[in-house]
């Protein structure tokens, strides 16, 4: 653990805001950027930054991609202005390269220009409150990365049909039940609840090291972000959803790139969505892959491999030596991500839409039963009673 990470504390300054203090010096930041055609926003979301509350060292990284509305103009003359270091790198990424490639052009810039620091990444569109940086810094100091959360401009936001955020509201909520049963079923010590499930690319914080242990931020076209926290769980990072971060991000309904969230929302005002979101399953299913992870978490801590798998084994359907080649491998979570794609009854199946309702109920039907007897279960007993939830819900 870093000098810094224990030496953290909070005061309040003179109008009531709270305010880190560090005992020792707190580590550099570089926070990376991606830029496309972002002429009316760029402004709002640099000047976020310029408020950063507390004696924070940081400075931005502008990766301009290919932008020809005026942006870089924009940008050179802002920057004698604001109070941070900031340098604007344009490139022209090939067409359909994606958020993805550009984000990791960008924090590869950051990592270059500030060896060793933390690592931060938000959206061109993206408006961060004045104590972004300060929170993440504290949300690191027991977590190798941080995941924020995204929410639409509610100005922007009216436009929007009723009828989408109703449909979201349903999905948030069933989205937190499985979570919070998640929690209960396999605690992690560094990520409690209350805690949130999005890893959005609008807020993510990230130790260097873990940012180049885990290879990067991958260069896909999309979904980059979700991408980049399943590589920090394979290598056992330890992740932290902190609830209290969010960030403010453009309610737009014409994107950037094809299949991004204004594209998304574009399509859903005319046709819903028939599935709900790939990381949402069914109340039981989800209950019995927590349990399934806590029981390999157990066996993988007392280090007594197979013998003790064999009842999960069965359970999960998959084979003693699909056990014995995932217990091989050298991270817990990539002994569990090897474990999931070879068990067939642990295979992600969409959840119709208008499940949501049904599911919630049983969701919540779960949790209150998990409430009434908080108490972990051995291996064997956990993977008996998730089946047997999984088959009557």
């Amino acid at each position: 653990m870093a000098r810094w990470e224990a030496a953290i504390a909070t005061s309040t300054d003179h109008i009531g805001h709270r305010v880190l203090r560090f005992a020792s010096p707190p580590p550099a930041v570089s926070v990376a950027i991606p830029v496309r055609n972002e002429v009316a926003r760029i402004g709002d979301c640099l000047r976020a930054f310029a408020a950063q509350r507390g004696s924070l060292s940081f400075d931005v990284v502008l990766l301009l991609n290919g932008c020809d509305d005026g942006t870089s103009t924009h940008v050179e003359a802002l920057a004698a202005s604001l109070p941070f270091r900031m340098r604007a790198i344009e490139r022209r990424l090939p067409l359909g390269s994606g958020a993805g490639h550009a984000r990791r052009l960008a924090l590869q810039e950051a990592a270059r220009g500030a060896p060793g620091a933390v690592l931060m990444t938000t959206d061109a569109d993206a408006v961060v409150p004045p104590n972004w940086i300060a929170r993440n810094l504290a949300a690191l100091a027991g977590a190798d990365a941080v995941a924020g959360q995204a929410v639409i401009d509610p100005v922007e936001a009216l436009p929007i049909p009723a009828r989408l955020h109703e449909d979201d509201a349903r999905e948030c909520a069933y989205a937190a039940l499985l979570d919070e049963i998640a929690s209960m079923a396999d605690p992690d010590p560094a990520d409690p609840w209350p805690r949130h499930d999005e890893h959005s690319g609008a807020s993510i914080a990230v130790k260097a090291t873990a940012y180049t242990a885990a290879g990067g931020i991958p260069s896909v076209a999309l979904g980059e972000d979700r991408l980049f926290f399943r590589a920090l769980h394979r290598i056992d990072a330890r992740i932290r959803h902190d609830p209290t971060i969010r960030v403010v991000v453009s309610g737009r309904i014409e994107g950037r790139a094809a299949g991004d969230m204004a594209d998304t929302m574009r399509r859903h005002m005319v046709e819903p969505d028939p599935t709900l979101d790939e990381r949402l399953e069914t109340a039981g299913t989800a209950l019995l892959r927590a349990q399934a992870r806590a029981a390999l978490r157990d066996i993988w801590r007392r280090g007594d491999g197979v013998g003790r798998g064999r009842f999960l084994a069965r359970r999960l359907r998959i084979s003693a030596m699909q056990l014995r080649e995932a217990l091989s491998l050298p991270f817990l979570g990539a002994a569990w991500e090897a474990i999931e794609a070879a068990s067939p009854i642990l295979r992600r199946v969409p959840v119709p839409a208008s499940a949501v309702l049904p599911e919630t109920r049983v969701a919540r039907r779960l949790l209150q039963g998990m409430r009434a007897r908080i108490s972990p279960l051995p291996a064997d007993q956990a993977a008996t009673t998730a089946c047997a939830v999984a088959k009557v819900a």
